[in-house]
């Protein structure tokens, strides 16, 4: 598949509104065949701050990209895990930042329009021609292309640990399902979950895609009645360490072989974990019973599940990011 890949790239970020891309976005777009009308884009654009835009350099996540491409030209969706933490690991910033949707917007219309193409273009059943859908290029955060990524690593990380990442990408509806849910804000409920989906799938059951969907919606309606923040307490990541690392990494390229390194921001209590290990692995083993009684007419709660929510940690200091 022939792509159109943007000839000059602009050397830094910009905040592209959403009314812009539903303006502009077209079928030849989506379908790769033509470019986002990128003159038309820059104007309207919201620049950043001169000391924000130092640490919005678009070079690096753009040879991320084009690596990916060349990686996983066989198995695209392959291309999550490795890429979700090194754009985390390279586009550094504070949950207040990324949930922007405008910067998503600048790298998806105007940076790469070509990745969105190639990683997420399916075929339309109308006209028998692909097209990566709308949502992809702006959209919620657990669904446009880029954005569903860092928060992918910036929910699931450990600390700096980025490996329970690489596991939460081994399956589409993990992303699809599992990162809507508003329990993950939890920290040690991520990492109980992660392990008990990564213990499954090592076991190689079948129809995985369906055991993760009902877990993760078991966990979910448990968690409107239980207090996982009781049964297994988190303590509040180190934001000082956050920011120092953000700062250290204004230029920084990722290895590309090796997981990167997230904030030293704290990693989850160990025994914050194992005390919600036994009562997810009994969700995860009555989850099938839960989902059958959906499919009878039980209305589905993760259908209307809200996204990850910023609160529970300090996400930005105004002197320092605007």
């Amino acid at each position: 598949m022939s792509l159109l890949a943007p000839v000059d790239q602009p050397q830094v970020f910009a905040l592209l509104p959403d009314a812009a891309v539903t303006k502009h976005l077209t079928r030849g777009i989506q379908s790769g065949l033509e470019l986002p009308p990128q003159v038309a884009l820059a104007r309207a654009c919201v620049a950043y701050d001169a000391e924000t835009a130092g640490r919005r350099r678009t070079a690096p996540v753009r040879e991320l990209l084009d690596e990916a491409m060349r990686r996983f030209t066989d198995d695209r969706s392959a291309a999550d895990g490795w890429l979700a933490p090194r754009i985390h690991a390279t586009l550094r910033m504070t949950r207040a930042e990324a949930a922007d949707s405008r910067l998503w917007n600048h790298l998806a219309m105007i940076v790469a329009p070509d990745y969105v193409v190639w990683r997420h273009k399916g075929v339309d059943s109308a006209d028998g021609r692909g097209i990566a859908p709308a949502a992809r290029f702006s959209g919620i955060h657990y669904t446009q292309a880029f954005s569903r990524l860092w928060w992918a690593a910036e929910l699931f990380r450990d600390g700096h640990d980025y490996a329970p990442v690489v596991t939460a990408c081994r399956l589409q509806d993990i992303l699809n399902t599992t990162l809507r849910l508003d329990v993950i804000d939890h920290r040690p409920t991520a990492q109980a979950m992660i392990r008990v989906i990564g213990d499954f799938l090592d076991a190689g059951v079948t129809r995985p895609a369906d055991h993760v969907n009902a877990f993760s919606a078991a966990v979910n309606a448990a968690g409107s009645t239980l207090m996982y923040d009781v049964l297994a307490e988190d303590v509040d990541p180190d934001t000082d360490e956050l920011f120092e690392w953000i700062e250290a990494g204004v230029g920084e390229a990722v290895d590309w072989d090796w997981l990167p390194e997230g904030p030293h921001d704290g990693r989850v209590r160990a025994a914050a974990v194992d005390a919600l290990l036994p009562l997810f692995e009994k969700l995860r083993v009555e989850a099938p019973l839960r989902q059958r009684k959906r499919a009878e007419g039980v209305e589905d709660a993760d259908a209307t599940v809200p996204g990850p929510r910023a609160s529970g940690v300090v996400l930005s200091k105004p002197s320092d990011f605007g």
